[in-house]
């Protein structure tokens, strides 16, 4: 956990901004933004929950389910009397919301009428949730705030560099794992259990946490498309397997991505590894703070170019603190058109993977962006693996 003191700092942060937009009160409902401005941290996002923050406050409001309270009490920076409750009887009622007691009590602290941020984009705020907040408090203005704190968590403190690291060391030892334990003959599950241990262990020093994403192993023909999990079926020889896995320490992460064939790669699979690791190589030795991340796409644009290939899809994105179901935090994205300038302390997962109808090749890094360039945080070797 984090000092009271970077906690009070991100919040400071996060109502600067608010004045900047104009937002009188800014309701959080993104699990990882609730941890990053207070510590929340329990497995309870399934049902309505939110962190309140108002400017003339020292410290946010958590509203969830009471018997998550507790919880609260555990994992954050909060006095007790800032952690506020509603009843079990709201849970998945068809006649009343949680939402309908949040509005309530904004209703009863004055902040009915106000300007009020809203994550609208985001897993965890429904469309009846804020149907439900706009009829308990019809005069208030709903805004949208989806990514006001996302932005500030981009750049991140040493610590959480720190956490960072630890995670990419678990990632490493995931990857050796699945590179062991998947083989011609083993059921895919069974090599995806061994993985599961290596996250959840984590290292001698530190254990591992869960990952806001399983690990997803493509297989064979099903390697052309990069986010299929895994089933019981028996590895073949001469598969080709994609292995995408992260490390995560305290919530966060740190992506790793390898292929690995099983027998003899073909040419054309030897072929494209090569292009990837290449381009991978050339994108990462023009990352430096001060440039975009267009600009680091053009560059790998251009070196598969070379080799007459074409990617029409993003080669990366902001990665870090993270809950199900993804680690990304949805700002930068290392494509076309993005014009966000690298500065030092951003971490991204850059992800060059080729796909076509039959076959595909991901080979990835997360990397760290310093004062003079950038560093992989995690430290495998960075080729085709043959088994």
């Amino acid at each position: 956990m984090f000092t009271t003191e970077e906690y009070k700092e991100r919040l400071r942060r996060t109502k600067e901004q608010m004045a900047v937009e104009g937002i009188e009160v800014l309701l959080i409902t993104n699990p990882s933004n609730m941890n990053y401005l207070t510590g929340y941290n329990a497995w309870s996002f399934y049902v309505h929950q939110m962190v309140v923050i108002l400017p003339e406050e020292e410290e946010p409001r958590w509203i969830g389910r009471k018997q998550d309270a507790n919880a609260a009490k555990e994992t954050t920076w909060l006095q007790h009397q800032h952690i506020l409750f509603y009843n079990d009887d709201y849970i998945q009622s068809p006649i009343q919301h949680p939402m309908d007691a949040i509005a309530r009590l904004l209703d009863k602290i004055g902040k009915g009428g106000c300007r009020i941020g809203v994550e609208l984009e985001n897993y965890y705020f429904t469309a009846k949730a804020l149907k439900q907040l706009e009829k308990g408090i019809p005069n208030a203005e709903f805004v949208d705030a989806t990514l006001l704190v996302n932005y500030l968590r981009m750049i991140k403190s040493d610590k959480e560099i720190g956490y960072m690291k630890r995670a990419a060391v678990i990632a490493g030892h995931a990857m050796k794992t699945a590179m062991d334990a998947i083989d011609s003959g083993r059921r895919e599950n069974d090599a995806v259990a061994d993985i599961y241990h290596a996250q959840i262990s984590g290292t001698a020093s530190y254990g591992g946490d869960y990952p806001a994403i399983v690990p997803l192993l493509p297989a064979g023909t099903r390697t052309s498309s990069p986010h299929i999990t895994w089933s019981d079926r028996p590895y073949q020889d001469n598969d080709i397997v994609i292995v995408e896995l992260a490390g995560c320490f305290q919530r966060y992460h740190a992506p790793l991505a390898r292929t690995l064939v099983l027998g003899s790669p073909t040419d054309k699979v030897k072929n494209l590894s090569s292009v990837v690791v290449e381009g991978l190589n050339e994108a990462l030795a023009a990352v430096k703070p001060g440039v975009t991340c267009e600009e680091i796409e053009e560059v790998w644009r251009k070196s598969i170019a070379r080799h007459g290939f074409f990617k029409d899809s993003r080669i990366g994105y902001s990665v870090g603190l993270s809950y199900p179901p993804d680690w990304g935090e949805h700002t930068a994205s290392i494509r076309r058109g993005d014009k966000t300038i690298l500065r030092p302390n951003m971490t991204f997962h850059i992800i060059p993977g080729i796909w076509f109808d039959d076959y595909g090749v991901e080979i990835s890094e997360t990397f760290q962006v310093t004062e003079t360039g950038c560093i992989a945080l995690t430290d495998f070797p960075r080729k085709l693996f043959v088994k």
